[in-house]
């Protein structure tokens, strides 16, 4: 314990860093609540290590109580607002670049599937296609093909 109160801000640094750790690598930054402690742990033990801030237990648990309610009342919206930003472009694959020949007629309502890649893959179609006709994939989602004459 004695080892602690000596190097009070060195374990503060290196538990806010393992909290910043377990925040983003284990939980994904989901929640924000390790990271303002870390953060706020962070801090209080560079100001102590600067001698800032006095070196004892009390000025530690008043100064991050503080700090991480400040914390969180500032960097919450912006940091959910951030999280909400989602990224809806379509991905190009190999699948886009593919190409075969009807087996059987395609329209809106017909249940036609087609065989790659040890899958059966549902295929659809915005207009009706005749069987024997060349088709290219332009989308996909999960278990169906989108396709259109090539």
């Amino acid at each position: 314990m004695a080892f602690l109160l000596e190097h009070l801000a060195q374990a503060l640094i290196v538990v806010g860093i393992a909290c910043l750790i377990i925040e983003v690598t284990v939980l994904g930054f989901a929640t924000f609540v390790l990271f303002f402690l870390g953060l706020s742990l962070v801090i209080s033990g560079g100001l102590m290590y600067a001698e800032l801030l006095e070196q004892t237990w009390l000025t530690a648990l008043w100064f991050n109580a503080l700090v991480t309610t400040l914390l969180a009342i500032f960097l919450w919206k912006p940091l959910k607002r951030m999280q909400e930003v989602t990224d809806n472009k379509e991905v190009k694959s190999d699948f886009a670049e593919l190409t075969f020949t009807l087996e059987k007629d395609l329209n809106t309502d017909s249940r036609i599937f087609h065989n790659y890649s040890g899958i059966a893959w549902q295929l659809k179609s915005k207009q009706p296609i005749s069987a024997g006709t060349e088709v290219k994939v332009v989308k996909k989602e999960v278990g169906a093909f989108w396709v259109e004459p090539n």
